[in-house]
């Protein structure tokens, strides 16, 4: 391990000065580890390899420590192992990266097809001192796709003394082509206790003191990344002067209490909605980001919700003595339903403070939203009440209840909450409407449809049909050209459904004379936009502002005048040349 600095060496942050270089000091990634293992014991050692994972994860420093194992050459001679813990010939280089064997690339600055040419032309030239030539190329899904195309037969069939890591954060934009010769290791998200070890570790090596309730809030933050988390505990260190206290971390993140977030928590679904929006006021005048404490609030629910469902949940590492023992009493408390009400809730004004101009006015509105929403009935309640509740006997006017003595509604108040009775239809109210719809005319029967919402049948009715006879109980029609004959016996369904009769529905055998509805309303339509033209105040008009064009005519009711409802503007000028 890397001696302590000097006062005149330049610091080194934690993430460079404990980088594992050995799998025996990687750590949350087994799974890979004994994988490798196995294949080196057996000698199946891959060509090629892609580790992905999210950012700080170790996918670089696995690939390194992969350079190191294949390379590795002591006094035996060379022979390639995952037993690192004794330095080789070529560890010290490799590890401090200056080692002509081992080629590290960032694709990401180098991703044209010119730069995979260098690689090809000196694979052909073996190692100079080291067993093996190796290739780490790191971010390999930004190559280009001619870079890519041109990687290929080189990576399918290099010499033997070539080898190839890739690392990358965007597994899905790296071809197929490549992934297929490729030997693949997802790395893992490291767990919070496995990452809580490490970060006590690391401040037992800095003789730096921390509060357990401090490292839970950064290896939260963390997200399961290793430099996240020992960036964060870097800037800790600075930010308490030496010391790693919860109040410190607190103000560095810009995280609130968590144990009043789980006050504000219960006074929002116990419906004291005064007393949560004090508790918020408070935390955002110490300091407290609105839009993080609503993000707070939706991770303290879904914590309760995971423990309610997954009891064991609880015994999580990274939660605080509060979160565990004050999570369990909720997670028994509520229901469901409030649960997941008030997740979907926090989860949109998460979104909404973030696009608000006054952040806490925003979070206000989504606190009191929650409050008053977390003891609503399901549309499941509603559905049954209205079925088999029957009416209450209420006078016409009846005054409003009365609201909770502090303004909202209570889902931690009991179990089965007590709603105001639901209105519900008269007992001797039919199932079935006794007053069905009459139909006077093949007008009225369309504006039926319209009404029903079946668009099929009423464009049917204004455009493939025309009227012949229309009698109560019968309609006699002309199909147009191309009208598929089952649009009949569809219209006689319908018309038996809406009416509850019997409708006889005839096509005539005649030839179809005249015009559909639809045509009628177009040459009206038509005839208004010609007559629209021809008034002398819409010519006044158009001569006035040449290229200008009568463009929509509207019909009035009560005649078959036209007037001009819309007069485009003129049309730009083109230039002669």
């Amino acid at each position: 391990m890397a001696a302590p600095d000097t006062p005149s060496s330049p610091y080194l942050v934690l993430a460079r000065k404990y980088r594992p270089v050995s799998f025996s000091t990687l750590i949350g990634q087994d799974a890979m580890v004994q994988t490798l293992d196995n294949a080196f014991r057996q000698n199946r050692i891959h060509h090629a390899f892609v580790l992905t994972g999210v950012r700080g994860v170790g996918k670089t420093t696995t690939a390194r420590i992969l350079a190191r194992a294949f390379n590795y050459e002591d006094a035996s001679g060379k022979h390639p192992t995952l037993d690192l813990d004794v330095e080789g010939v070529h560890c010290r280089a490799i590890i401090e990266g200056r080692h002509v064997d081992v080629i590290e690339m960032d694709a990401a600055s180098n991703t044209g097809i010119g730069d995979i040419r260098e690689i090809i032309d000196s694979v052909k030239y073996a190692p100079a001192s080291a067993p093996y030539k190796v290739y780490i190329i790191d971010e390999v899904h930004m190559l280009s796709t001619q870079a890519f195309n041109g990687l290929l037969k080189t990576l399918e069939e290099p010499p033997p003394y070539v080898k190839f890591i890739f690392a990358t954060t965007e597994i899905r934009k790296v071809p197929i082509t490549i992934l297929s010769r490729c030997q693949r290791f997802d790395l893992r998200r490291v767990t919070p206790d496995v990452m809580t070890v490490h970060l006590q570790d690391l401040l037992a090596k800095e003789a730096i003191p921390a509060e357990p309730e401090a490292l839970a809030m950064i290896v939260r933050a963390g997200e399961g990344s290793v430099r996240d988390n020992q960036s964060l505990l870097d800037q800790a260190i600075a930010h308490g002067n030496g010391t790693v206290t919860a109040a410190t971390v607190k103000a560095m993140l810009g995280l609130g209490d968590r144990a009043r977030i789980i006050d504000l928590f219960e006074d929002l679904l116990g419906g004291r909605i005064a007393e949560a929006l004090q508790t918020l006021r408070s935390l955002y005048d110490a300091g407290a980001d609105p839009q993080t404490l609503v993000a707070d609030l939706a991770d303290f629910t879904h914590l309760v919700t995971r423990i309610k469902v997954v009891p064991a949940a609880a015994d999580d590492a990274s939660l605080t003595p509060d979160e565990r023992h004050r999570g369990a009493d909720m997670a028994a408390k509520l229901s469901m339903r409030a649960l997941t009400r008030a997740w979907q809730i926090l989860f949109k004004g998460y979104d909404e403070v973030a696009r608000a101009g006054n952040a806490i006015q925003a979070a206000e509105m989504v606190l009191i939203r929650l409050a008053y929403a977390a003891d609503l009935p399901s549309p499941d309640d509603l559905i049954a009440k209205l079925a088999n509740q029957p009416a209450p006997a209420l006078p016409p006017m009846a005054p409003l209840p009365p609201r909770v003595p502090s303004g909202g509604s209570s889902a931690l108040r009991q179990e089965v909450p007590q709603r105001a009775p639901a209105l519900a239809p008269p007992q001797s109210q039919p199932s079935v409407p006794s007053a069905l719809a009459r139909i006077e005319s093949y007008a009225e029967l369309i504006a039926l449809a319209g009404a029903k919402r079946d668009i099929v049948l009423k464009i049917a009715l204004e455009s493939s049909m025309r009227p012949i006879a229309f009698t109560q109980g019968s309609i006699e029609v002309a199909l147009s050209d191309g009208t598929d004959p089952a649009i009949i016996a569809t219209l006689s369904a319908r018309l038996q459904a809406w009416t509850g009769e019997r409708w006889l529905v005839n096509v005539s055998n005649k030839a179809p004379e005249g015009k559909t509805l639809r045509e009628e309303r177009v040459a009206r339509e038509q005839a208004a936009h010609a007559q629209a033209h021809d008034d002398p105040l819409v010519q006044a008009i158009l001569e006035t502002f040449p290229g200008a064009k009568v463009v929509n005519v509207k019909l009035r009711d009560d005649a078959a005048t036209a007037l001009p409802e819309t007069i485009a503007p003129p049309e730009p000028e083109e230039d002669d040349e």
